[in-house]
């Protein structure tokens, strides 16, 4: 998964969405060991400070977890990673009904073309 990262809104929000998504998708499972902020920093192109402010908010969300000297981790709550998951599709999906509706789709014909999507591949 790579680090594409807009001008147009925080770094930090953005890495904080990028590595609730790694979360999410399973690239770092629940439990394991996170790399650390420099590492992660270098590898998104961006400042460790701002790496380390969205590690912060995911530690203060309970998303993941510091163990003094040994590093940070995803955290063992499967619920809460499940959660957020939905959550996060919830809020894709309000989006895209959002969307299909201001280009003049009804309801039925959003499913329609879901269904037809979906079908074709």
């Amino acid at each position: 998964m790579t680090w594409k990262l807009d001008s147009d809104r925080p770094i930090y929000a953005q890495l904080l969405e990028l590595i609730q998504m790694r979360i999410i998708s399973g690239h770092y499972p629940a439990g394991s060991r996170l790399p650390s902020v420099r590492e992660l920093a270098a590898e998104a192109g961006v400042n460790p400070n701002t790496m380390q402010k969205a590690f912060s908010e995911l530690e203060r969300n309970g998303l993941i977890w510091t163990q003094r000297t040994a590093g940070r981790f995803v955290t063992q709550d499967k619920e809460l990673i499940e959660c957020l998951r939905q959550s996060l599709a919830k809020k894709h999906l309000h989006q895209f009904f959002h969307n299909m509706r201001q280009l003049g789709y009804e309801s039925e014909e959003i499913l329609s073309f879901l269904k037809a999507e979906y079908e074709e591949g």
